[in-house]
């Protein structure tokens, strides 16, 4: 069992009573991002307007390397970078006819931030979408292939569900798309939660994840592989889309880069870039990779686990994603009508952890031991179910 904690320490002792269970959303960061977010502040002091060509040089070459090694991509220069994922989503949108619906696959279980645009523009019509419920989940890849079967212009899915932690085959899924639909994965709970291998769908498939959860870097570090060849000319386009080798574009056109650039922006902040390398430095440094954090998580749920029959709050809840299932990310979903009233009584103990609806998730990461889980057992025991109920 890891004990990273003095890796962290900055974040921890900043409130020792508190203990963050939400590991599946906001991550502490290691210490070694405070020097890092420091120098994207000394750069910037000491190059002003000269900065941009080290962000988008040296910082940037490095982010790409570090993604494209964990993912197994074979080229870093398919990666674009962005503030957040909403954004990516925006340009994947745009690279469609205008002249009728986007007919779009996905399922009911994707995060608020797809599933919340594609609803309003649902209202608009300007979207027509076919949602294949994540439940039940051992049938879900058979539903969603055969559901490709039919002719869409977008299919987006996610890899781990963040409303169960449930890791779908994304390679089978991407595998049974028609050839002519472009595939944008959601990476966000898997990416640094699983080891990602997308070697032999790189040349198919859209990748979008970022540094604010398991990389543990923080907000302003969001990437896309891009796979060549699909959505050369997105409408919704920033002044560094232009960067790089050009497309040849007739008369009159406005020009793209034929690389990941063309799905870029423009000026953003750079400081989530600084930390993610970091972050991505201290790992190689400490031996850690993708498959170590998640068999971290696992061993820390399976120990959270055995103290269930101590908590009367959860011992009779449903965990979402069985236990003997492998294929589960590095969190814990709990179905409960206390959800609610479980999640405020925790915080008033200071312990952090994360609700949507009737399901309480309870996440498991690096800066965590067994004595964080034990203790968390505690506090979970000593809420009775009337007191936590009454706190509703």
């Amino acid at each position: 069992m890891l004990d990273l904690r003095s890796h962290f320490s900055r974040f921890l002792n900043a409130a020792p009573e508190r203990l963050h269970f939400a590991a599946h959303s906001h991550h502490p960061w290691p210490n070694v991002t405070r020097e890092a977010h420091l120098q994207s502040w000394d750069d910037a002091a000491r190059l002003i307007d000269d900065k941009w060509e080290h962000v988008l040089g040296p910082v940037l070459d490095e982010f790409r390397a570090h993604v494209a090694g964990h993912l197994n991509l074979p080229d870093p220069g398919t990666i674009a970078v962005a503030p957040n994922t909403h954004e990516f989503l925006k340009r994947i949108l745009s690279c469609f006819p205008i002249d009728r619906p986007i007919r779009i696959l996905t399922s009911d279980g994707e995060f608020h931030s797809f599933t919340r645009q594609i609803a309003r523009l649902e209202e608009d019509n300007a979207v027509s979408v076919t949602r294949v419920p994540v439940e039940p989940l051992a049938s879900f890849e058979d539903r969603f292939c055969s559901a490709a079967n039919d002719s869409y212009d977008l299919v987006f899915v996610s890899q781990v569900f963040f409303n169960s932690g449930f890791e779908a085959d994304v390679r089978r899924l991407v595998e049974s798309v028609s050839s002519d639909a472009m595939v944008v994965i959601d990476g966000y709970h898997g990416f640094m939660a699983r080891a990602t291998d997308l070697a032999t769908i790189a040349d198919r498939a859209f990748y979008i994840a970022g540094g604010y959860k398991y990389a543990m870097a923080g907000e302003g570090a969001c990437f896309m592989h891009c796979p060549p060849g699909w959505g050369l000319r997105p409408r919704d386009t920033g002044w560094y889309a232009a960067f790089g080798n050009l497309a040849n574009a007739q008369q009159g056109q406005v020009g793209y880069s034929t690389d990941g650039w063309r799905f870029m922006g423009s000026t953003f902040d750079p400081s989530g870039l600084y930390r993610f390398n970091a972050v991505m430095r201290w790992l190689s440094h400490e031996g850690i990779t993708p498959a170590i954090i998640h068999a971290h998580a696992k061993a820390l749920q399976q120990h959270f686990l055995q103290h269930l029959a101590d908590c009367p709050l959860l011992n009779q809840a449903r965990l979402v994603v069985p236990q003997d299932e492998m294929r589960r990310g590095n969190f814990l979903t709990f179905e409960t009508p206390e959800a609610q009233s479980i999640y405020a009584s925790l915080k008033r103990q200071h312990v952090i952890t994360d609700v949507r609806g009737n399901r309480l998730r309870i996440g498991f990461g690096l800066y965590q031991t067994q004595e964080e889980v034990v203790e968390l057992s505690r506090r979970l025991t000593e809420l009775s179910p009337s007191r936590s109920v009454s706190a509703a």
